[in-house]
């Protein structure tokens, strides 16, 4: 028994980081995305292995399906989400490797996650498996059980509605952490002139506090309003307010940091930079959606 255990892990392990990535991207969360490919790893101790050829498509089945499966379930969840709904965060550097959601950091940038939340499960499927992971179109309908035709169409909807959200470039990191400091700073002290010289002037602020947390319930736009937001907090506290920072780096392959906020509220912000200026904030503060963030080990790494 001891044997076919250490059997199926040896042929799953190996892959475990690839089957996450396709989960979290179908999902938007580490967490229900690591609850699809442990589910995975059970059923595989139940197939008979000597009749997969190849368990990477095997196995990406498999976990296709489950997230198709969740989705049902969870986009009347979404419909019915107290405020904006962001993707739960991923940082690039944690114990438990996260790099191995990241995979190419295009393919998990906010405002692409948030237009595959617009597509349909079986478009966002097929565009995940096809342009993300370059899966085969033969492949990809073994996966949907459809045919060739029907998942190179599905695909095709998918990347027309997503093109416009895929970054066409990414910050240099160096710059990048630069301007996240910057605007950590002239956040904290409500300095407008100083938030207004970093800010795009169509920069939109999203942020998630799942009805659990203070946050916006819409999206604020523009450069006047979002510095105003900002100076208005700090204003608020009747002095500069100085957040714990816990983490800096690239978050969903944003320059960004975690921090906790009024002594207790842990947060994550992730900005999207282009050409030297803040063009979208993401403020995610909902704790479910930062359970997976250990703060010791962040505290640890620093």
């Amino acid at each position: 028994m001891v044997e076919r255990i250490d059997e199926a892990a040896a042929a799953f392990e190996p892959l475990r980081r690839y089957l996450t990535g396709i989960a979290y991207r179908m999902l938007g969360s580490v967490s229900e995305a690591q609850d699809m490919v442990q589910e995975a790893y059970i059923r595989w101790h139940d197939v008979d292995r000597s009749a997969v050829t190849d368990p990477k498509p095997f196995l990406a089945k498999t976990v296709t399906r489950l997230c198709l499966d969740h989705l049902k379930s969870a986009r009347s969840k979404r419909e019915s989400y107290y405020g904006e709904w962001l993707p739960e965060p991923v940082l690039e550097q944690t114990v438990d490797g996260p790099d191995a959601i990241l995979g190419r950091i295009e393919d998990v940038s906010v405002a692409l996650m948030l237009a595959l939340e617009r597509l349909s499960p079986l478009e966002r499927a097929a565009f995940i498996l096809h342009d993300v992971f370059d899966m085969d179109f033969d492949e990809v309908a073994e996966v949907l059980g459809r045919t060739e035709v029907a998942c190179r169409q599905l695909a095709a909807r998918g990347r027309k509605h997503v093109r416009d959200n895929r970054p066409r470039f990414t910050v240099d990191a160096d710059e990048g952490m630069r301007i996240a400091r910057a605007f950590m700073m002239a956040a904290q002290k409500g300095d407008t002139a100083a938030l207004q010289s970093l800010l795009a002037e169509d920069v939109r602020l999203h942020t998630d506090g799942g009805g659990i947390k203070a946050a916006t319930l819409n999206i604020i736009l523009g450069l006047a309003k979002v510095a105003r937001f900002f100076a208005g907090i700090a204003k608020k506290a009747q002095a500069a307010i100085y957040s714990d920072l816990i983490y800096e780096g690239t978050i969903n392959g944003h320059p960004g940091f975690v921090t906790i906020e009024s002594g207790d509220t842990l947060q994550s912000t992730a900005l999207d930079v282009r050409d030297g200026k803040i063009v979208a904030i993401y403020i995610v503060r909902n704790p479910e959606k930062l359970s997976h963030i250990k703060i010791d080990e962040l505290r640890r790494g620093a």
